[in-house]
């Protein structure tokens, strides 16, 4: 019943003498004597990389690398810090600084339209204007589409906005005919339902078919087409007159454009916000200002073009989502880790936005929500109350996102939903019952989207967070990455400009771990050979899925010895349970646990079969290693407490095993106390801490806090596995969680109800501990309690739907995508010009 992951030394592995300090080898001989692993991986890294000078150093902490290979050259584990690879480490730490915004030409047009107060027949903004003129394509058209050979319907907006500002200016008259030739050849288009459109499209792109005609524009198409869209509009005004919502009243305030004197603007100024936009959009704001004068706005306005210079964004302030937006795309393909001290230090400010209840924030529902799970998810004390404004499906509809079912804006709810600390987190419960419904129902309507959103929408529904492994989850963000990551708004919207750095630095980092993984697993099946433990025909061979646990969330290659370690204990682990089930008479079990008891003081003759032989030694050997090696990175002896940790192990499944001889029958609270231990969790977990965190006293050791986490991690482990194993457990006798409340209810509680109390303790046990791992002032270090929090996440996948540690096909995908196969990626080129928003 144990979960498999163990520890990481052979015999051959290390030879060092603590007594004398003397080192076997030194340099690069040392490694490769050793760490053969690293050696071939760095060979493989240095095939890899091409060109330029090449240096490399150790992104580890220091002690995580044992003395053996003191005068190793830094970097055997590292970064490959390659000219290039600087200048793309750059520009993506500029890019999360200072976020670069895209002209639109669409927003800009609009702006170029507002005249002058007081002269209705100069522009206010005559830069707007000099920018339409010197930037119309070859092929006639405004916008951010000529990058794909395709055109669609924001092409055809953006066009028509920027001929009727010149039209209204009386300029470009070139310009202005090139414009409707493109809009002409491209009117079907604009007819075309299945077509991705803007946001309100029917509505304003009619307005400026209406508005040019009033020009005395022609436009080169059949009148029925101009008919055909005017149509439309028609049907989508009649369906907004019968809908009496405030979430309507927002979305005919962002639409202004297209709706003029059809509004009654004081009441559309009621959405104005403190910087003097609408929605911060600044077509809208334009939109009022032609119709409605406002100080305000005008100076909104007048701040956007004087930051940018000519042209403006189709959004702004976005300088929060922008930069959570870029953190949420390092964290999901792996490179975060890389720019740290940049993630903090926005983190910092969007927590005293948070605190202020910044607009930025606050009136954006995407923005809100990924603010609240970034910041709690980085240990920020913030509060569920304040997405209140969002948290039920009725307020929700009453704002802009919510009225337009943005996908976007439900799946941010939908995450931030999951990040709950508390069983009394209602609001998030609500908001997570609903924005999942809502999920669900998108993806049953439109079952044939390829949008990449979509494709999130389907993982993260089937995967929380919490079932997850990062670095799978790395290779499939990284092979589904859209470089393009642009939006659809009222135009085209890119927040991130810098997508082809991302994922060249991301295929990178993956593609060279991918290569110290293999090292990796070659060292433990060499290892598991030299142990012999092929020869325990009782045992399951799980190296390879072991080996996954690891790599998949202890993933920075400089943590190999915490990755071979959590392997190993857990090989060793699954055998030890196999042996205690199924393997091992009562006389050979207690056998195992005597030798283990007496430790060093065993001797040849005290083995009573050949498995016992088998197994003890391959436990102590390899335990013995790696507390010489953790003593190392501790500077103090610390085997004694991965002794302990075993010797409790043994028996706590000695415990159960007498337990199923005498048929006694356990009271839950019995046999939770010796499950917590029994799981098998602690030679894994607790063993690869000391190679996590160099600082791990004997005091840390001993706090309650250590053990909670471990005993909230433990019964979190212990409870899934009861839950999917409760079948097979109950066919072979087996007595667990479930079975024992059915019992000791005296009839009263059916099986579905056990299963059903025993799914809320694991939803309370993993919000416990979360809050544990992200609590502030915490006794344990922030990289210790990740672990536990990374195991119970490793449960949470092999146990959620089956019990799939025992089902290794179910694991087969997994283990070839982390390890063995290489990268699928898509290759798409950008070249897109930017605005600096600084």
């Amino acid at each position: 019943m144990a979960i498999s992951q163990r520890p990481f030394v052979s015999s051959s592995y290390l030879r060092h003498d603590r007594r004398h300090n003397r080192h076997v080898g030194s340099g690069l001989a040392c490694v490769a004597k050793h760490k053969p692993w690293l050696v071939s991986a760095e060979e493989h890294r240095l095939k890899f990389f091409s060109g330029g000078r090449r240096r490399y150093h150790t992104c580890a902490r220091a002690p995580t690398i044992p003395p053996c290979f003191a005068n190793v050259e830094p970097g055997i584990v590292g970064e490959n810090i390659s000219l290039p690879n600087m200048e793309r480490k750059a520009r993506i730490r500029k890019q999360l600084l200072e976020p670069d915004l895209l002209p639109s030409a669409y927003d800009t047009a609009w702006v170029a339209m507002v005249p002058l107060p007081g002269s209705p027949q100069v522009p206010c903004f005559p830069q707007c204007v000099e920018w339409i003129l010197q930037n119309q394509q070859r092929n006639g058209s405004w916008g951010l589409s000529q990058l794909d050979s395709k055109v669609n319907k924001d092409l055809l907006s953006s066009t028509l906005a920027c001929v009727l500002a010149l039209k209204k200016w009386s300029v470009g008259r070139e310009h202005i005919r090139r414009g409707l030739r493109f809009i002409g050849s491209n009117f079907p288009l604009a007819m075309d339902y299945q077509a991705a459109a803007p946001i309100g499209f029917n509505i304003t792109f009619a307005a400026m078919v209406s508005l040019a005609i009033e020009m005395g524009l022609e436009f080169p198409v059949a009148q029925a087409h101009v008919d055909g869209i005017l149509h439309f509009r028609d049907m989508e005004l009649e369906r907004l007159v019968w809908d009496k919502s405030y979430g309507r009243e927002a979305y005919m305030a962002y639409v202004a454009e297209g709706l003029g004197n059809l509004l009654d603007w004081n009441k559309v100024m009621k959405f104005q916000r403190k910087n003097g936009s609408l929605f911060n959009s600044p077509s809208s704001t334009a939109a009022a200002l032609l119709h409605n004068y406002d100080d305000k706005a005008l100076q909104y306005l007048n701040f956007l073009v004087t930051r940018f210079g000519n042209s403006v964004p189709t959004v702004y302030p976005t300088r929060i989502y922008c930069q959570l937006l870029m953190v949420d795309s390092l964290e999901k393909i792996g490179i975060s880790q890389h720019f740290y001290n940049e993630i903090k230090g926005i983190l910092d400010v969007t927590y005293s936005l948070w605190l202020h209840k910044d607009e930025e924030i606050m009136l954006d529902v995407a923005t809100s929500a990924m603010a609240f799970r970034h910041l709690r998810m980085n240990g920020y004390d913030v509060s569920p109350d304040e997405l209140s404004h969002v948290v039920e499906l009725s307020n929700f509809r009453n704002s802009l996102q919510g009225y337009l079912n943005d996908t976007k804006s439900i799946l941010e709810l939908y995450k931030a939903s999951k990040v709950s600390v508390s069983e009394n987190e209602f609001l998030l419960d609500s908001m997570g019952y609903w924005s999942g419904s809502l999920l669900m129902e998108k993806l049953l309507s439109d079952g044939g989207e390829t949008r990449p959103i979509f494709g999130e929408v389907e993982y993260t529904l089937k995967f929380p967070f919490y079932a997850t492994m990062e670095r799978l989850d790395h290779k499939r963000n990284i092979e589904q990455f859209d470089s393009r990551g642009s939006q659809m708004l009222k135009t085209e919207y890119v927040p991130c400009c810098v997508n082809q750095d991302l994922m060249s630095l991301a295929v990178e980092d993956f593609t060279f771990s991918q290569s110290i993984y293999q090292g990796e697993l070659r060292h433990l099946e060499r290892w598991a050979k030299e142990n012999r433990l092929e020869h325990l025909q009782f045992a399951r061979q799980r190296l390879t899925y072991c080996y996954l646990s690891a790599a998949a969330t202890i993933f920075s290659p400089e943590l190999s010895d915490a990755r071979i370690s959590w392997a190993k204990n857990s090989i060793l682990t699954a055998a030890a349970d196999d042996f205690f089930d199924v393997g091992g008479s009562n006389e050979e079990l207690q056998n195992l646990v005597a030798l283990v008891e007496k430790w060093d003081e065993h001797s040849k003759d005290d083995f009573y079969s050949e498995q016992v032989k088998i197994l003890f030694y391959a436990i102590y050997t390899t335990v013995n290693q790696l507390g010489t090696m953790a003593s190392e990175v501790q500077n103090r002896d610390v085997r004694e407490h991965m002794i302990e940790l075993w010797l409790q192990l043994l028996r706590s499944m000695m415990t159960e095993t007498k337990w199923r001889m005498r048929r006694y029958v356990p009271t839950i609270e019995e046999y939770m106390s010796n499950a917590v231990v029994s799981f098998a969790l602690g030679p894994i977990v607790l063993t690869s801490l000391y190679f996590v965190e160099k600082r791990l006293f004997g005091s840390i050791v001993n706090d309650y806090e250590y053990n909670a986490l471990f005993r909230l991690m433990s019964t979190c482990g212990r409870l899934l596995n009861d839950l999917q194993g409760f079948e097979r457990e109950s066919s072979e006798g087996k007595l667990d969680s479930v079975s024992l409340l059915v019992i000791h209810s005296d009839g009263s509680m059916s099986t579905g109800a056990a299963k059903e109390a025993i799914r809320r303790s694991i939803a309370s046990c993993r919000k416990d501990l979360l809050r544990l791992v992200l609590q502030e002032n915490s006794v344990v270090p922030r990289a210790c309690r990740e672990l536990f929090w990374k195991m119970c996440k490793v449960c949470h996948l092999f146990f959620s739907h089956t019990d799939e540690f025992t089902s290794p096909s179910e694991m087969v995908s997994a283990v070839n995508a982390l390890i063995n196969e290489p990268l699928k990626q898509q290759n798409r080129n950008l070249h897109l010009s930017v605005q600096s928003d600084n």
